[in-house]
């Protein structure tokens, strides 16, 4: 009898012991999963998205000798196409991505800034989406911030719907309803305190604008939205949908990643020890032109300051902890600290 109960507790041990293995290991095996299994999937779904631009060679990120992926600099262009419209480019936001930090800093270009489109004139730097699709818009950002992009993506929003709903929902800080009922806005009420989100409800929470922070508000409400998806995408119950999310975002994301690139930058973000996503909005003032049309006017040295941000973050010599951080993360430039996944979707 003594003997059967030592083999019983030797076998709940085991049990116990390869739980908690597999509990601080579970990373490594889902990452082991999706190689063996799910990639070479992944990567077939993602060349329908591979549209490199016309006269761009797509920059090599990944060394392939020591597998360490550089900073670089990735253009990602929100639209909020409906119908076969091409749209404007409703959000953007220079992006520096350190995959070995596992650290975004996203500065977001208010939609109605007044900048030079290369080519045309004066305008609002939505419209160089409009007038020349992410060619265009990659010119504009690039003359912008007098420095280079490496990669563009463009996400329609509408596309996340049904993605969102196939990972059964996100979460979102939402403590009090989003109604937005202004005369000539789209009606929608998103309602507080929901544990999960459905796409559409998620979509709304992106498309809400009667706040009194403004491009501001929205820009937050954007880089949380992305934590949040980035923090479905990476639970390990979602691993074995990723090729049928991919599928079903279709012709809604478009990119000049490669496939094998996207996949080696997702897996280092997804196992950073930590998450980090930085995000600041170029200030400046509102007002009407000569022609009588209301344009964003930047602040000259706001734009100066987030030229030195992304200059330094672009540096691949400097450690994360030496880089300096917008001003309304924890004590602001040279301050702050990385925030967790789980912390970064609270932000």
């Amino acid at each position: 009898m003594l003997r059967k109960y030592k083999w019983l507790f030797a076998a709940i041990a085991l049990v116990l012991i390869a739980g908690t293995v597999g509990y601080y290991n579970r990373m490594q095996l889902a990452i082991w999963g999706f190689d063996t299994f799910l990639s070479s999937n992944v990567e077939k779904e993602l060349e329908k998205s591979y549209q490199p631009l016309e006269g761009r060679e797509p920059v090599v990120v990944t060394h392939a000798e020591t597998k360490q992926i550089e900073p670089f600099s990735l253009l990602l262009l929100g639209l909020d196409q409906r119908g076969g419209e091409r749209g404007r480019s409703d959000t953007m936001l220079y992006t520096v991505v350190r995959p070995v930090d596992g650290a975004l800093l996203m500065v977001s270009i208010p939609r109605d800034a007044y900048v030079e489109i290369p080519g045309r004139h004066g305008d609002k730097i939505n419209h160089a989406y409009a007038y020349g699709e992410a060619e265009l818009a990659v010119e504009t950002v690039e003359s912008l911030f007098d420095t280079k992009v490496d990669h563009y993506a463009t996400v329609n929003f509408s596309g996340f719907r049904d993605v969102i709903d196939e990972m059964g929902g996100i979460s979102l800080p939402i403590d009090k309803d989003l109604v937005n009922d202004d005369p000539g806005h789209e009606k929608f009420v998103v309602k507080a305190g929901q544990d999960l989100y459905n796409g559409q409800d998620a979509l709304n929470y992106v498309r809400f604008r009667e706040d009194a922070g403004g491009d501001i508000s929205r820009t937050g409400r954007h880089q949380t939205f992305v934590n949040a998806v980035l923090e479905r995408a990476g639970d390990i119950q979602n691993w074995s949908k990723i090729p049928q999310l991919i599928e079903t975002m279709g012709d809604n994301f478009a990119t000049d990643m490669k496939p094998d690139t996207i996949i080696d930058v997702a897996k280092a973000m997804v196992q950073a020890d930590t998450r980090s996503i930085y995000g600041e909005t170029l200030g400046g003032s509102g007002g009407y032109s000569d022609s009588g049309a209301w344009y964003f006017y930047l602040d000259e040295e706001d734009l100066t300051e987030a030229k030195s941000w992304i200059a330094d973050w672009l540096d691949d010599t400097r450690t994360f902890a030496r880089l300096p951080r917008p001003g309304q993360y924890d004590g602001g430039t040279g301050g702050g600290r990385p925030l967790s996944a789980s912390e970064a979707v609270e932000q």
